[in-house]
């Protein structure tokens, strides 16, 4: 099992904002084939150093993984998230 976790930091921190951004990634779930589980977390500490969300996907196999990265709805979202963002770190790992 491949694991992706994806750690987001918003430029607009706002309970709106960020619930508006778990929504929407949790929004892949249903659309892309290839992820086998998709858990979006919100960070309950709110310091300053802290990340606002935590994308945690995981795939059968790196293919799976790497087919989900040029998917439509992944760019989709991406794009999305692109201008909204001030800073985001990923790790990818083999459970």
């Amino acid at each position: 099992m491949i694991v992706h976790n994806l750690l987001l930091k918003l430029q607009d921190r706002s309970s709106e904002s960020i619930e508006d951004t778990r929504k929407l990634l949790l929004s892949m779930g249903g659309r892309i084939d290839v992820i086998r589980d998709l858990k979006v977390f919100v960070d309950i500490r709110h310091a300053e150093s802290s990340y606002d969300i935590s994308l945690i996907a995981k795939f059968d196999s790196m293919d799976d993984f790497q087919t989900y990265l040029p998917h439509p709805v992944h760019v989709e979202i991406g794009n999305q998230l692109k201008s909204k963002l001030s800073a985001a770190a990923n790790v990818c790992y083999e459970e």
